[in-house]
């Protein structure tokens, strides 16, 4: 019998993923599959940018859509990447509505879950890895820190973790 490696569970323990803050999310594509775009322009003068397909756009769509969907909920900076996305997502909740008492039910990934969900629907097949990686931000240096890496990801691409 093959010994499969034990998953451990993503998301920190007991912590309420309700709460007002802000969160660094990436989710990405099933086994990396460059999808959503290409990153256009690394040998010409300027910067880099994305260049969208159709699934990446209505990938765009979708994050758009997000905040609209959500009191005190703000996608501040995004991209999306040819394989995975990234997001800056606040959180600003002071409106006295109840909140969710169980991790898997909380804002943050629901946001995630219905993203998915809606443009796996759009494509008529499920894209997406299971998971997903959430970084709680801890204070205003790691925040500009985390914007300026989301803004500089496409010139970097040939660097990330993700390039194939």
């Amino acid at each position: 019998m093959k010994n499969f490696p034990v998953r451990k569970h993503p998301r920190l323990k007991d912590y309420d993923y309700n709460q007002n803050g802000a969160y660094f999310i990436t989710f990405c594509v099933k086994e990396k599959h460059e999808m959503l775009g290409r990153v256009v322009g690394r040998d010409a003068p300027g910067a880099p940018f994305l260049e969208l397909s159709d699934y990446g756009k209505t990938v765009r769509q979708e994050i758009d859509e997000t905040q609209k969907h959500y009191d005190g909920v703000t996608v501040d900076k995004y991209v999306v990447m040819p394989n995975h996305v990234h997001m800056l997502i606040s959180v600003n909740r002071d409106d006295g509505a109840p909140r969710a008492s169980r991790p898997t039910n909380a804002l943050i990934p629901a946001i995630v879950a219905v993203i998915k969900k809606n443009t796996n629907r759009a494509f008529g097949f499920d894209m997406w890895q299971h998971s997903y990686h959430d970084h709680i931000i801890r204070g205003e240096d790691e925040y500009r820190r985390i914007w300026a890496y989301i803004e500089e990801n496409p010139a970097k691409w040939a660097e990330d973790e993700y390039y194939q």
